[in-house]
């Protein structure tokens, strides 16, 4: 999404909105100005050009918001799969002994302050890129004090159930920046505006009365554009009215454990 996360999404949606009230205005002038010249006879398949664009348009919405969907919810997921796997991992850090205990919870808190301070820098890039590098430093740390301690053989134990936690921990947070940047494609989306404004033109080329029922026009051009508005909502989970907030509470919740 190189394109369409450079503008907000109310901004892309309110552009659609008027390029589709032209483009439909435009048809009707275009089917005038064929009347008027009596070059257009009649418009024999016309209503079934019509009802197939539509159709296809639908089906493009649709297949678009699921794509949208299911990537908003892989995100959510991956939220509560880390502030599990980091839960996991600190209450096995009280298997170790209160000397090595408070230095390892002392590393975790930081951490969990770390992924908190991602998701809530919004979607400034830069911000993020901080916050997951810093994490990852952090994190490098934990790993390098339980593979330390797992040499000794009075930490065996201790270390067939760190370990794997740790890991896990790790991981999951690989696993959320990479559902971060998985969105719709471009080339999808760049196919569902041209269709809108294609759709748009037949539906006032179409037009049988030389009188546009305005009303009727604007209420499907709306319909249509805040649908578009929703996909691209769901694909910025970080801003717009769609947000992660609940998910995130989980993460929020893991500072209890330090009290």
């Amino acid at each position: 999404m190189i394109v369409f996360f450079n503008y907000s999404s109310i901004l892309i949606t309110a552009v659609l909105f008027i390029a589709m009230l032209v483009m439909d205005y435009f048809g009707f002038k275009v089917r005038l100005n064929k009347d008027n010249k009596k070059n257009l006879e009649n418009n024999n398949g016309l209503g079934s050009m019509e009802g197939a664009l539509l159709g296809l348009l639908a089906l493009l919405l649709a297949f678009t918001f699921n794509l949208s969907a299911s990537r908003y919810d892989a995100r959510r997921q991956a939220i509560v799969d880390e502030s599990n796997d980091i839960g996991t991992a600190l209450l096995r850090v009280e298997l170790y002994p209160d000397s090595i205990k408070n230095v390892f919870k002392a590393d975790f808190k930081q951490y969990i302050e770390e992924r908190i301070n991602y998701y809530e820098v919004g979607d400034d890039e830069t911000k993020i890129q901080d916050a997951r590098n810093q994490s990852a430093i952090i994190s490098e740390r934990i790993w390098s004090r339980v593979a330390s301690l797992s040499q000794k053989p009075d930490n065996i134990l201790r270390s067939m159930q760190m370990i794997p936690a740790t890991n896990s921990m790790i991981d999951s947070a690989a696993s959320r920046d990479d559902k971060r940047l998985s969105h719709v494609p471009d080339s999808i989306l760049y196919l569902l505006f041209t269709l809108c404004l294609a759709s748009a033109f037949i539906i006032g080329y179409g037009r049988k009365n030389k009188k546009v029922d305005s009303v009727l026009v604007c209420c499907f051009t709306l319909m249509i554009t805040i649908t578009v508005y929703i996909i691209l909502d769901l694909d910025q989970s970080r801003s717009g009215i769609i947000t992660m907030d609940t998910a995130h509470m989980k993460m929020l919740e893991l500072r209890k454990m330090f009290k």
